[in-house]
């Protein structure tokens, strides 16, 4: 399906059950001189909350050329306080212009007070957090017009108080909103490792039919302690091997969907990143083989 873009060109109106790149700025020249065989970019929005300049430009130029999605960080979904207005303007704004298809936020808090936080925070998962939640992605998905996309998080505590277990919570908050979800396979193998649970288990049991799309990162090992090991959700590094396995897994449950490699510091050249989207199409392709038989 095709869109009409205000300029008179034609945008994507779907994002192909592909592999996408996290669009960097040090691959502008390489990918505007080989306009790459990719199946889509993402971007973070905070990156362009500007007017204009050089980001944008080149931000237009991909736009014309491959579908976009467009991922936050800043939004503070499970944040004690209410949602930032001016951020959620923003957010509109931004939306408006390049049109994703697809818009994705994460079950985490960065804000408190009016302070931000350079990280992602967990939650509790209870039946208040739930509710708080389910209130902040019903106003989020009414002031941007859009179903938005949930991503489960990477975490390194758990609490004492969770009522239910994260893909429960997951499932009731789809219920409860009509929201989507983003499936980020490597979050969920570096909290498998950092709280000692199975990661397929974990899979399985994620409400998979609301999948929309899938993330796939490296990780750091941090070192050993008298604790046991951490995983760190770096984005630093090539996918692991254990990650790669475990995305063969949830394609099984999910069929074949948008898939992103992250790879967001110790930024590599343009080829190293694609090779990593080269190794996720070929799974891609296996699926959607697979998928056609069985249908």
């Amino acid at each position: 399906m095709l869109a009409v873009h205000p300029h008179g060109q034609h945008r994507l109106a779907s994002i192909p059950a592909r592999v996408g790149i996290g669009l960097k700025p040090e691959h502008r020249k390489a990918i505007i001189h080989s306009t790459p065989d990719v199946g889509w970019f993402e971007v973070h929005a905070e990156n362009y909350m500007g007017a204009g300049g050089p980001p944008h430009r080149f931000l237009e130029w991909v736009r014309e050329r491959y579908p976009l999605s467009i991922h936050g960080v800043g939004l503070s979904i499970g944040g004690a306080g209410a949602l930032d207005k001016g951020h959620l303007k923003r957010l509109r704004a931004l939306i408006d212009r390049y049109e994703p298809v697809l818009f994705s936020e994460h079950l985490a808090w960065s804000t408190h007070e009016g302070a931000y936080f350079n990280d992602l925070l967990p939650l509790p998962y209870t039946a208040e957090t739930l509710a708080h939640v389910t209130a902040h992605v019903d106003e989020a998905q009414t002031a941007l017009g859009r179903q938005i996309l949930i991503e489960n998080p990477s975490t390194y505590v758990a609490f004492e108080a969770n009522g239910m277990v994260e893909t429960e919570f997951l499932s009731e908050l789809t219920l409860r909103t009509g929201c989507g979800l983003l499936l980020d396979v490597n979050n969920v193998y570096v909290c498998a490792v950092n709280h000692g649970f199975d990661a397929a288990t974990y899979i399985d049991a994620f409400p998979a039919k609301h999948v929309r799309e899938i993330h796939l990162a490296g990780h750091f090992e941090a070192e050993p302690n008298e604790h046991g090991g951490l995983l760190i959700d770096a984005h630093d590094s090539p996918v692991r091997d254990a990650v790669w396995a475990l995305y063969e897994h949830a394609l099984r449950r999910t069929g074949p969907l948008p898939t992103l490699i992250e790879w967001d510091n110790d930024i590599p050249d343009f080829e190293t990143l694609r090779s990593q989207a080269h190794r996720a199409e070929e799974l891609l392709l296996e699926r959607r083989l697979d998928h056609a038989l069985v249908h």
